[in-house]
């Protein structure tokens, strides 16, 4: 299965057209958050529309500057992927939209708490761990992906946790600019491929067990 991989595209949709041939070349295309910047349904529809002409097997969460209207509008569009499953090829996608508070105020926060209540009611569904892909826009605790500099990190505590506890195959994660790079947290391959409105993107070869993740810039 090829995946590639974007997150905070922020309305950036003109360097889509740029990476058209890889997009074809994708089996789906996950978007890991902030599609707008406190945009609504028509800027996320722009989003969509644009990564559609080349690819139209699409799955997405709401960022944290995606307001209720993104969300409503992916759901409608049946591609939101927030708190939900997909059962995709033998394997398990699941996500989770928002972040924790930001610095001022952003319109889709959650609470560690919030992160450990839906988490709970999802580890009665992992069966075979190895299967589940992980589309989250919040990086987990302690990693590249949440790296703002080399002694401050600011992800969530419940999502390292659980990660840590139930190791699925692969975590897609976005939310920190600065955080973009691969790390593990045991068996789970973490990535955060960058923003897309800056070019950056990547690519995830899975099969079986194995995940290759080549990270590219425009």
């Amino acid at each position: 299965m090829k995946l590639v991989v974007l997150t905070d595209i922020h309305n950036h949709i003109l360097a889509i057209n740029q990476i058209g041939r890889t997009l074809m070349e994708a089996d789906y295309v996950l978007l890991a958050g902030d599609l707008t910047t406190f945009g609504n349904a028509q800027d996320a529809q722009k989003v969509i529309d644009a990564i559609a002409n080349y690819n139209q097997n699409i799955l997405a969460v709401p960022g944290n500057c995606d307001p209720a209207s993104v969300a409503t509008f992916l759901n409608e569009k049946k591609l939101n992927l927030d708190n939900q499953v997909r059962e995709i090829d033998g394997y398990f996608f699941f996500g989770i939209g928002g972040s924790l508070p930001a610095p001022g105020t952003t319109p889709n926060e959650l609470y560690e708490e919030q992160f450990s209540d839906i988490l709970n009611q999802l580890r009665p569904k992992i069966k075979e761990p190895h299967k589940w892909i992980f589309l989250i826009h919040q990086p987990p605790f302690n990693t590249i992906a949440d790296r703002l500099s080399a002694d401050r990190h600011v992800g969530s505590k419940a999502l390292r946790n659980f990660v840590e506890e139930v190791q699925p195959l692969v975590y897609f994660t976005g939310h920190i600019h600065e955080g973009h790079g691969t790390d593990q947290i045991g068996q789970t391959v973490v990535v955060n491929p960058g923003p897309f409105h800056y070019g950056n993107f990547a690519v995830a070869e899975i099969a079986g067990t194995s995940v290759n993740v080549e990270l590219r810039k425009i």
